[in-house]
């Protein structure tokens, strides 16, 4: 049995085209644990298990799905997969999982193209029942450590990097393997696998986006002897940024909800 914890939040637009990706790509049985915030009639029979209780941290929806999860009556040796309400797989998860888990406890998206994070990202993570339980898995945010830029960072996944740490285990990164790149972080496709819209749920902006931000070293002058010139124009940047990502993230979704094999414009 394969169970799946995933989490939708403010539309109900990811479920369809994410419950037709893992039927396409899981062979065997599946059940889907799913979070439901702010989606009024929410299509609940779709779902294994659904909850829609107000509680907004990312991470600790996924240990409370997880809690579920291992409370049924799920085998240790069970595939247990994290996945974000804007993610699907795009090729044969269940073979990679069963392969690769002979020889790593846990495998998971690295997103070391958003300024070097390390963490295990909850976008799409697999391991086992089984493990689970042991490890006592923790989602939540906390942990730091340092990225490319040398700062002290933290998110979801912080805290099971501390863990998987602590207990030197090792564990398989799952890279983003795009060809093409329409934007630094979001559209990836990870390990040919799997693929993260990105932003899915929310205004499209990232820490990836910030060199675009940044001021020329004209108007850095400018920005010295006039009140506000700065503010005004990191304010149309930041405008203009998001509407170029929510153009593209538009057309994408409408490729997807059009053709099964959309993804084949990043490979």
């Amino acid at each position: 049995m394969i169970h799946i914890a995933t989490v939708h939040w403010n539309t109900d637009r990811w479920i369809t085209p994410q419950l037709d990706f893992l039927r396409r790509h899981l062979k065997n049985e599946f059940r889907v644990y799913a979070w439901l915030n702010n989606i009024p009639d929410a299509p609940t029979e779709s779902f294994y298990y659904s909850c829609s209780e107000p509680i907004t941290p990312h991470g600790i929806k996924l240990n409370l799905l997880a809690d579920v999860i291992l409370a049924s009556s799920a085998r240790p040796d069970d595939i247990l997969i994290f996945l974000d309400g804007d993610a699907f797989p795009i090729a044969d998860v269940e073979t990679y999982a069963r392969e690769k888990l002979k020889n790593w406890k846990i495998l998971a998206v690295q997103r070391l193209e958003n300024d070097g994070d390390v963490q295990p990202h909850p976008c799409f993570c697999i391991t086992t029942v089984g493990f689970w339980r042991e490890l006592k898995g923790d989602w939540k945010e906390g942990s730091c450590w340092k990225n490319s830029k040398g700062e002290d960072v933290t998110s979801v996944g912080g805290n099971l990097l501390k863990q998987l740490n602590d207990r030197h285990i090792e564990w398989l990164p799952i890279l983003r393997s795009n060809k093409t790149n329409l934007h630094p972080l979001f559209f990836g496709i990870y390990g040919d696998l799997v693929y993260h819209h990105g932003a899915g749920f929310r205004k499209g902006e990232c820490r990836a986006d910030r060199e675009h931000l940044a001021l020329k070293p004209r108007d850095k002058w400018l920005s010295k002897i006039i009140p506000g010139h700065e503010r005004r124009l990191r304010r149309k940047a930041s405008n203009a940024l998001l509407s170029r990502n929510e153009t593209l993230s538009e057309q994408i979704y409408e490729d997807i909800l059009k053709d099964p094999k959309f993804y084949t414009q990043f490979i």
